[in-house]
């Protein structure tokens, strides 16, 4: 919110180097809070200004138009502003005179907006001056903007207003999920589809989250009205922040001098409305959301009978949900109609002065269900005190009430204090009495209007515990990327050493690069994926980027080296500047394993096939396919269907959606977007549709008479695919396979077998794998041709698969190896060293603990997911023996002290 000038100053200045008129300012004018004076720099310039011309004989008529003194003197602070920015030729006669109007005790309740010169005429007649002493001319007239200055008036007002009650509604809304006990996981809001949720949602959520923080008073109540807080409340923010936009521009922008007056200004009040309807909307919006939270709030009450109560005058005397909804009504059927867009305007303000009501009404009841739960609370724990100390103090039940008195976040107990210390001041009626609910929401009604010193104070101390917060101050993740927890990194360890061992068991060597590379090196290689590779900034006259994947990297190790042969693997993050959602991060694991280096025709592609489903196989995370093509059969089928060579990329670009579009889609984007001719479209629809058994389809295109047969490059890749699908057939895995001649793997550098595997089960994360063959980039660095082929494996979804996995089965995931717990029922640290030391020597995984209470080691024991326990407590030392604990059978036997080590290597099978 802009705040109000201060208290010190109470002074607008209008004009001068540099200055503008805000909305909180001409709401402090029209309220009287603030003087207003030109500055005299501004004056001057007016006073040197040429003569100005004469009225004109005849203006239009005009209808008169009467405001509300506030909106009067907001509409004059508004044509000061304007006459003094105006370029046009004005003596300073006019602007002293509204300066002078501004700054009167009385109230300017006859001034007339309804044209210029009735304007000017009433006044002079406010002044005790006639027209004639003014000497205006038609310079002054045509400044004068009428009744679009008094729209800009009423909406700076409403501006105004509406943003005090922005972070006031958030408290307010945070007092009454204590009162409810709401369910505050209701701002914990996830990240949307496309990787953002809408911020200004984000941004209520969070600081919601800051108001509760540390709050013992809210629940599990997920009822409507609290959990659409953050999209009614950001939707709010939103509309706030829109219109306030708008009327700065409106307040600050210089006028042109019109022949005939007001043309144009219809328009530019009709522009207007498109920023106030939709606060009007959001309003209403926010007055039913605090009207649900507030009933909420009474059935929260315990007693029945004052519940009852309550709940009546609550009915009888707050602005209702049927009275909102006409008021509504109204202003949408008084915008449609477009003949009084200042009524709309005013009409809008006044909706805003009930939906103040109704949050105070929202607060009065918040700290009434709140102060008679904590006062029931206290009464009845003084009743149970059975302690009573000479002085008479119970010095049990003020233990108990202490322990089992609930307290509130860290935000709301201030934003509480602060309305309880105005509220409390006000009156002494007993908090028994219902009437203090209605004294209450007339005083807070006072409180949240923005004239009141109370709003600033309030208002501060929200913003410095927002900006001050404890939760959205911790350190943050930045979106697309996450963290392992340790159940986490236990699965993520087990994958990484069945993918390193399945890599190893090839014969592949490992390989490490750095995570950026020179920008040269990568800008490129990606096609249209470029645009996702993060760059750093310059160090040293050297442009760096992120790596990309860890191909390109590869190539630029075998050039650089002059390395021709090389089978490797490579396990190591990569960075996309992307979009995240889920499955889809920005920083992310690559598994990669890649061979190099000249071979016979298919042998390194069958061993890279048959690795992914090993690792697939291995890994154990449920029924996949491995989809396959050949890049030149691709670009066969574009040549064979009369796609020009320079489109093949951008098509091929469009066939890759297919897994996630329907062919007329795509057919609509190759024809509108991509420029084909529809038949040569519907002609590539024939043959992607084509997916099946490898040998089968293979079969298909290969027999006579066959369109593939005729091109040079589709029977080269044929001739290679036969040959990897008899191998691999050979080595049972082409049951895997599927020929799919619509995927068309998107980078540039593919010049051969293209591959994807799809993960088939229930969780939905899309590609796990890809790869290809790439026989042309690591000469593009050293000219010298390395023909290589490779598979990459999206960790990161695999992760997601068996994390969902692990869930499904209810299975605990254990964080860490550990065999043995040694529980000393105790503190004696020294006895704790000496067996744990003895364990340890051993290669025994043991961990040990410090505690009397046997049961806290035998839960502790349990929720790590380790087998044994070796007890030793007093009577153990006095025996000479330690207790052996079996932890799944939960059986325990006593075991000699010295035998100890030698009994859980038996028990372990430690050699």
């Amino acid at each position: 919110m802009a705040s109000l000038p201060s208290e010190s100053s109470g002074v607008v200045t209008i004009g001068g180097k540099g200055s503008s008129l805000s909305p909180a300012a001409v709401y402090a004018v029209s309220r009287r809070l603030s003087k207003v004076t030109i500055d005299s720099s501004a004056l001057e310039k007016l006073s040197l200004s040429k003569k100005p011309s004469p009225l004109p004989p005849n203006l239009p008529p005009s209808n008169p138009r009467y405001l509300a003194p506030e909106e009067s003197l907001a509409a004059l602070a508004i044509l000061l502003n304007k006459l003094v920015l105006s370029d046009a030729a004005i003596r300073p006669t006019l602007p002293v005179l509204i300066e002078e109007t501004l700054n009167l005790t009385s109230s300017p309740e006859t001034l007339d907006f309804g044209s210029p010169v009735r304007f000017l005429d009433s006044l002079s007649r406010l002044n005790g001056k006639n027209l004639d002493e003014i000497g205006l001319g038609e310079r002054e007239t045509g400044v004068f903007e009428g009744s679009f200055a008094a729209s800009i008036g009423i909406c700076a007002i409403l501006d105004c207003c509406s943003s005090a009650l922005v972070n006031v509604a958030d408290a307010v809304a945070a007092l009454s999920c204590e009162a409810a006990r709401a369910d505050v996981a209701a701002f914990d809001l996830p990240v949307s589809g496309d990787g953002f949720s809408i911020k200004a949602e984000m941004d209520v959520a969070g600081d919601m989250k800051v108001l509760l923080f540390g709050s013992k008073l809210v629940g599990q109540n997920d009822s409507g009205p609290f959990t659409e807080i953050p999209a009614i409340h950001g939707s709010f923010r939103e509309a706030v922040r829109s219109l306030h936009g708008r009327i700065r521009v409106e307040l600050n922008s210089g006028v042109k001098v019109q022949k005939v007056m007001n043309a144009g200004n219809y328009g530019k009040e009709k522009a207007l409305a498109t920023s106030v309807l939709p606060l009007a909307v959001s309003i209403q919006s926010m007055s039913e959301c605090s009207l649900g939270r507030a009933k909420l709030t009474i059935e929260s009450i315990s007693d029945d009978d004052l519940r009852s109560k309550v709940a009546e005058v609550f009915e009888n005397v707050c602005p209702g949900s049927d009275w909102l909804r006409e008021q509504f009504q109204s202003i949408t059927e008084k915008a449609a109609s477009g003949l009084d867009y200042i009524g709309v305007f005013h009409h809008v303000y006044e909706f805003l002065v009930k939906f103040r009501e109704v949050l105070a009404w929202e607060a009065a009841l918040a700290l009434f269900a709140t102060e008679r739960d904590d006062d029931s609370i206290e009464k009845k724990q003084t009743c149970c005190s059975t302690s009573i100390k000479p002085n008479g103090e119970t010095a049990k039940g003020k233990k108990k009430r202490e322990k089992k008195k609930k307290t509130s976040g860290k935000g709301t107990s201030v934003v509480r204090q602060l309305l309880k210390d105005r509220i409390m001041d006000k009156n002494e009626t007993s908090i028994e009495d219902v009437k203090i609910v209605v004294e209450w929401a007339q005083e807070l009604s006072f409180c949240f209007d923005p004239k009141d010193a109370g709003l600033d104070t309030l208002l501060a101390k929200v913003k410095e515990i927002i900006e001050s917060n404890e939760v959205r101050r911790l350190p943050k993740i930045p979106k697309g990327t996450r963290d392992f927890g340790k159940e986490q990194m236990a699965i993520r360890e087990r994958a990484f050493s069945i993918i390193t061992g399945v890599f190893k068991m090839h014969g592949a060597v490992a390989l490490d690069t750095p995570v950026f590379e020179l920008r040269e090196t990568l800008m490129g290689k990606y096609g249209e994926d470029s645009k996702l590779i993060y760059d750093l900034a310059d160090q040293g006259g050297e442009l760096c980027s992120l790596r990309y994947d860890l191909t390109v990297p590869l190539a630029r190790y075998l050039a650089m080296n002059n390395i021709s042969s090389l089978k490797r693997y490579q396990i190591a993050k990569v960075y996309r500047r992307d979009n995240p959602s889920k499955g889809r991060y920005r920083e992310f694991y690559q598994c990669d394993f890649d061979i190099a280096g000249h071979y016979e025709p298919m042998e390194p592609d069958f061993e890279v096939i048959r690795v992914l489903t090993e690792l697939l196989d291995q890994l154990d995370i449920g029924t996949y396919e491995i989809k396959l093509n050949h890049r030149k059969l691709l670009d066969g089928m574009l040549e064979i269907c009369g796609v020009s060579s320079e489109k093949f990329r951008t098509v091929c670009s469009s066939i890759d959606k297919l897994d996630k579009q329907s062919f007329e889609q795509i057919k609509t984007e190759m024809v509108e977007e991509k420029g084909l001719a529809l038949e040569t479209a519907e002609k590539i629809g024939t043959f992607v549709k084509k997916r099946g058994p490898p040998l089968e389809i293979l079969s298909e295109l290969k027999k006579d008479g066959s369109q593939f047969l005729e091109n040079s490059g589709s029977v080269l890749a044929l001739n290679e695919l036969e040959i990897l699908f008899k191998a691999l057939e050979k080595s049972k895995c082409l049951g895997k396979v599927v020929f799919d001649l619509s995927l068309a793997r998107g980078l540039d550098y593919y010049t051969g077998v293209i591959y994807e595997a799809v993960f088939q089960g229930a969780t939905q994360v899309g590609s796990i794998a890809a790869g290809g063959r790439y026989d042309n980039l690591v000469g593009m660095f050293s000219g010298k041709q390395v023909p290589a082929v490779g598979v990459s494996l999206g960790i990161e979804r695999v992760f997601a698969i068996m994390e969902q996995l692990e869930k499904d089965r209810n299975q605990v995931i254990r964080a860490t190896e550990t065999q043995v717990l040694v529980a000393i029922l105790g503190k004696d640290l020294i006895l704790a060293a000496g067996l744990v030391s003895e364990l340890w020597d051993a290669k025994i995984k043991a961990e040990f603990g410090l505690t009397k209470r046997v049961m806290n080691h035998i839960n502790r024991a349990k929720q790590s997911g380790i087998p044994w326990m070796v007890i030793v407590g007093e009577s153990e030392l006095n025996k000479g023996v330690v207790k052996l604990k079996n932890i799944e059978a939960n059986q325990e036997e006593e075991v000699p002290r010295k035998k100890v080590v030698e009994e859980l290597q038996r028990r372990l099978h430690i050699v």
